[in-house]
Formats: C-alpha cells, structure tokens, sequence
C-alpha cells in the first residue's frame, strides 16, 4: 500500500529526491535550468507530495541501493592476516595453562588452515599467467 502523499519527509528522502535528480539530470533530462529549479523544489519539500511533483515528468531512475549491496565482511578481506599474530599468543597462554610442550604446534597448523587455500590460489594464478605468457611467446 503506498503512503500518502502528506507525510512528512525527512533529510534521508531529500537527499534521495536530489540523487534521483542528479541522475536525471546527468541522463540529460533536464537543462541546467530546470535542475535548478527542481533542486530548490526539492530541498522546500516537506511532505511525499512535494517531491512527486517534482519527478511526475522524469522516468523512474533504476538506482544502486535498489539492488542488494555487496557486503564487505566486517574483518575484511584479509582476516587470516589479522588473526594469525594472536596465535602464538594463545599458544604462550595455553602452554602456561596447560605445562604441554606441543601447544606451539597449533602455531603451523593455524597458519596451514588460514593460509593454505590463498597458496593454492595464488600457485594457480601464477601457473595460469606462466601458460599466458608461455602462449603469448608462441603467438597464440
């Protein structure tokens, strides 16, 4: 159910209503003139109502944040970098805790387990690039 167009807007749609005007302008929609205009509409508009007449001559613009955005995972890309100076870390505590000499063999282990794909990765990448430039002498 749409909402009517009396509500009250706040700063989040306007800045959208000007999104959507920029886009339409850059489409080359509207003169400079009409931007203008529309623009000063557009950051006076109180309630829904004002910003639609705005738009009730423009097509709908396919925005970004229409779309699922891609999210960044919160460590990043390179979390195994990050997490591997803390594992000789825990294994001092564990070795502490525990008087058990074979804790400092989680040390390679986690640094197999964090770093072992991205090797095999990357020794397929620069095998690919070799076979590239191999075949590239050859002139294929």
């Amino acid at each position: 159910m749409a909402e009517p167009p009396d509500i009250r807007i706040g700063t989040a749609e306007r800045e959208e209503a000007m999104k959507r005007l920029s886009d339409n302008f850059a489409a080359g929609r509207l003169s400079v003139a009409e931007f203008d205009e529309r623009s000063g509409v557009v950051a006076a508009a109180m309630t829904r109502g004002d910003l639609e007449t705005v738009f009730t001559d423009l097509p709908a613009v396919e925005s970004d944040s229409a779309a699922p955005a891609k999210r960044e995972p919160r460590f990043g890309s390179n979390w195994p970098e990050r997490i591997m100076p803390i594992v000789p870390i825990v294994a001092v505590i564990l070795f502490f805790i525990t008087s058990q000499w074979w804790v400092f063999l989680l040390i390679p282990v986690a640094g197999a387990l964090l770093f072992g794909e991205g090797n095999r990765e990357r020794k397929n990448r620069q095998r690919e690039l070799r076979r590239d430039h191999r075949d590239r002498r050859r002139g294929r």
